[in-house]
């Protein structure tokens, strides 16, 4: 019993003494910590922060640079048991949807984006930087950018951090209820940033990563698109119901995994704090999903990093390159979809909806319901619904 003892009061002060020096995380000693292809993901369910009732926009971006100072400490706790539970690094870290935000709710687009939205080379993404190189992780995340091309405008954006800080990934949000697309304002968008830009993908020394925001893992669309241009492990920031029952989502991202060949890690919210709504309305359920579509680690209620798993990347890419039934990737047909696709796009919205004479135009927030019931009428006129 007394060398129990010993081992676990030796554990807890190694793990203290990494919190205390900022040392990058590693595996035990003796794995191969340069085996790319087999690493540990974690999916961090933490609380978001809304940042309405806040008195102004200073008091805003203060909060949201605590916020991801906080952060590093929990990570770097979680990812030293991992770690040590597992016996495998931990590399990938995927935080929730708008973790440092909350939505926007009824603010006015430009009043979001002055507030909260976050420059391509602000602080915000510098201060995780910093947690990335110290915890030498690769960072996933999601949060409302603002871009000079489009003024007053923001994105909802998925970022990827990679451990030397720079930001390797930017995924803008191409499907929402109530936020601006990319194909809102299209022809400006490809002009700047061409379709890397709107499907980029990250190769890097733990695989070929993409983003995937929020429902929009309900659209077998976005993923195969990312799929088609090499990507393996999806990253889903959400902030979504979670249940006993499989919810749309849960049943979506085991789909998205199986038939695209692909894991997804999915950090879902522990709630989110400083509005009406109740705190516990959108968490639990963060889950990794295996490229056989099988969640192989699920959390349960509130903060926690219990969503972990490795990542297991050279049997995925044998799956991938090995002639089956069970490749649905390369069994896939794009060219023989396109012209159904080409041809059923005219009652659906199209491209540059916020432009007018050339340039953004800033839409008030009942924009987006009338959008869609126009699509709607489209529909119902073409005998499509």
């Amino acid at each position: 019993m007394s060398l129990e003892i010993d081992r676990r009061r030796a554990l807890a002060a190694g793990m203290c003494a990494a919190i205390a020096t900022h040392a990058p995380l590693a595996a035990n000693e003796g794995d191969n910590v340069n085996d790319s292809s087999t690493y540990c993901a974690m999916a961090m369910q933490l609380t978001a922060r809304s940042l309405e009732r806040l008195p102004d926009a200073a008091a805003a971006r203060a909060a949201m640079l605590e916020h991801i100072a906080e952060i590093e400490g929990q990570i770097r706790t979680s990812a030293i048991f991992v770690a040590q539970y597992s016996g495998k690094p931990v590399k990938l870290v995927v935080l929730p949807e708008y973790l440092f935000t909350s939505y926007p709710g009824r603010i006015s687009i430009p009043d979001f984006a002055a507030r909260v939205g976050w420059a391509a080379d602000g602080p915000e993404y510098a201060a995780l930087g910093v947690v990335a190189e110290r915890l030498g992780v690769f960072l996933a995340g999601n949060a409302y950018e603002t871009d000079a091309a489009f003024p007053a405008f923001y994105f909802q954006t998925c970022f990827i951090v990679a451990p030397s800080g720079e930001v390797v990934l930017r995924y803008r949000r191409l499907l929402s209820m109530f936020a601006p697309s990319p194909h809102d304002v299209w022809e400006a968008y490809l002009d700047k940033y061409g379709l890397e830009g709107v499907f980029p993908v990250a190769r890097t020394e733990i695989g070929n990563l993409a983003a995937i925001a929020s429902e929009e893992i309900l659209y077998p669309e976005i993923a195969r698109a990312l799929a088609l241009r090499g990507a393996e492990v999806f990253c889903h920031s959400s902030s979504e119901v979670g249940s006993p029952l499989a919810t749309n989502k849960d049943v979506a991202k085991q789909a998205r995994a199986f038939e695209n060949l692909a894991y997804v890690v999915s950090a879902n919210t522990a709630g989110i704090s400083g509005t009406a709504m109740p705190l516990n309305s959108a968490e639990g359920n963060s889950q990794v999903v295996d490229w056989k579509g099988r969640v192989i680690a699920q959390s349960g209620d509130g903060e926690t990093f219990t969503a972990f798993a490795p990542i297991d990347l050279a049997t995925s890419r044998e799956a991938r390159r090995t002639p089956a039934m069970t490749n649905y990737l390369a069994r896939q047909r794009p060219a023989l979809f396109a012209e159904a696709y080409a041809a059923a796009a005219e009652p659906f919205r199209g491209p540059d909806g916020m432009m007018a004479d050339g340039k953004p135009a800033i839409p008030d927030r009942d924009y987006f319901r009338r959008a869609q019931e126009e699509v709607i009428e489209r529909l119902v006129k073409a005998g499509v619904i």
